[in-house]
């Protein structure tokens, strides 16, 4: 067994879903320039050491996602006119995230639990009196790339509830008169898709996620804006400016 045969049954991610991966990678590295002939469902079973279907089942992966079309009896050509797939920059400032989020407009998904308290890390602040929690996918165009949860403190949510009900809730809260935020934090980890998020996101279950946790905090230490995001993971880069200006 090869190299990479072994690494890749070192992960309990499903194999089609790895070849997928590492042939994607080459289409977005230029290994594979459009137009270019990929290699057969033969070169690829003997380079991957997997199953026939393994490779029909990553090669018709691509064929969905755009990247990759098929001619009768020619082969698998890499598309032409590929769109970037890493179009969503995640924010690293405030007033840059709430730019981004301004024209956005979910897509609600009925809650039919009763509302909890968020868990809060210590240095997150204090529970509201009371939240009320949305969950929502968020849409370019017809394609899902982020699933919401939010607790939103109620006495927030009760100023504006159309709003809130319409659009994405940070720059709802932004724009607020009268509400004061002291503090607001990002984090991220990289994670998977569980079965819920595979079928709301429309990707494949355990493929990459991305995860963040947003809180923003009040004058008065509460937590009145609470959220967990998950991104798709191969839509999303992160950007960072590691040289910034001197504050002269």
């Amino acid at each position: 067994m090869g190299q990479l045969a072994k690494t890749f049954r070192l992960s309990q991610i499903p194999l089609y879903i790895q070849v997928a991966t590492t042939l994607r990678r080459r289409i977005e590295d230029g290994h594979w320039p459009p137009g270019a002939k990929i290699s057969t469902l033969e070169e690829l079973q003997e380079e991957f050491e997997v199953a026939r279907v393994t490779v029909r089942q990553a090669v018709d992966l691509l064929e969905k996602e755009g990247l990759v079309r098929r001619q009768q009896g020619k082969g698998t050509f890499v598309a032409e006119g590929i769109e970037d797939r890493r179009w969503l920059a995640l924010d690293t400032s405030w007033s840059s995230l709430i730019d981004k989020l301004s024209g956005v407009v979910p897509k609600f998904i009925p809650v039919g639990t009763p509302v909890r308290a968020p868990r809060l890390m210590p240095d997150e602040g204090r529970l509201a009196e009371e939240y009320v929690f949305l969950r929502s996918v968020q849409l370019r165009g017809p394609r899902a790339y982020s699933l919401v949860s939010l607790h939103l403190a109620k006495d927030i949510y009760d100023q504006a509830p159309d709003d809130f009900r319409r659009h994405a809730a940070l720059p709802v809260l932004a724009a607020m008169k009268g509400v004061e935020i002291a503090s607001a934090h990002q984090t991220l980890v990289i994670a998977s898709a569980d079965p819920e998020t595979a079928r709301l996101l429309k990707v494949p279950l355990n493929s990459p996620t991305a995860e963040a946790h947003c809180v923003v905090i009040d004058r008065q230490g509460v937590a009145i804006y609470v959220a967990d995001i998950i991104y798709r993971g191969d839509c999303i880069k992160l950007e960072t400016n590691l040289l910034q200006p001197s504050q002269d």
